[in-house]
């Protein structure tokens, strides 16, 4: 056990925080690894729950941990190197680094083009679209929710293909897209909203990178429109030049 220093004019959550973060430094819990339940860290340092929430709390909103919902609380993995580059393939990226790429449909619905969405694809205003939803992860960690326009003429059923096989590269291959550049990478930066922050397991107030860009398949032809937002704490952006 651990004797907290109730004199030492140091909050008791915070040195139960700070002997936590020395324990990710020094790799005592590992990145992606769980960490103890409540109830044995309250034991660990001789302090109640309601003093370790706090902890965990303070914890999650700098990025060092991550609660999730019925599992426990978990040690952010590092961050992902993202190359930004002509031809970005999230599961190619992903499983370099040595994780497990998944995708999941969140929502597919049909939509109409507005003037920006009909400029980026090349369609006139008022196109009928399909509108995907789907969240990226690297292993059990989302690493970015998108939305995803494409011509419901062109690609119909886009949604239900998307679904079954969980890539948008293996879903543009169904319709015999078999290579594809990305033609404009535009980013931002913006505060997750209250449905982005659950998707991403991200606390409210957390900030995310916003990804707007347009694919293209050898011809030129725009192909989707997307925009993702990425968890800012969980990657970082390599831009590069060929």
């Amino acid at each position: 056990m651990m004797s907290m220093q109730k004199s030492s004019g140091v909050a008791l959550w915070r040195q139960v925080a700070d002997g936590i973060e020395r324990g990710i430094a020094d790799g005592r819990f590992a990145a992606g690894e769980k960490l103890p339940g409540e109830m044995e860290i309250a034991d660990t340092y001789r302090v109640n729950r309601h003093t370790v929430r706090r902890a965990l709390a303070a914890l999650a909103e700098r990025g060092l941990v991550r609660a999730e919902r019925g599992s426990g609380t978990y040690v952010e993995a590092q961050r992902l190197a993202y190359p930004l580059r002509s031809r970005t393939r999230f599961s190619e990226i992903v499983g370099a680094g040595g994780h497990e790429p998944r995708g999941q449909l969140i929502d597919a619905s049909d939509d109409v083009a507005t003037r920006e969405i009909a400029r980026e694809l090349g369609l006139k205003t008022g196109a009928p679209l399909i509108r995907i939803e789907s969240v990226r992860l690297a292993d059990r960690t989302p690493i970015c929710v998108s939305t995803t326009w494409l011509s419901a003429e062109r690609f119909p059923n886009a949604g239900r293909v998307f679904a079954n096989v969980r890539s948008m590269t293996k879903m543009l291959a169904h319709y015999g897209v078999g290579d594809f550049r990305r033609s404009s990478t535009r980013i931002t930066a913006a505060i997750a909203d209250a449905t982005d922050a659950a998707r991403l397991d991200l606390a409210l107030g957390r900030p995310v990178l916003v990804v707007d860009s347009t694919d293209v398949d050898p011809a030129d032809r725009p192909l989707v429109t997307k925009r993702s937002r990425f968890a800012a704490e969980r990657v970082e952006f390599l831009v590069e030049n060929s």
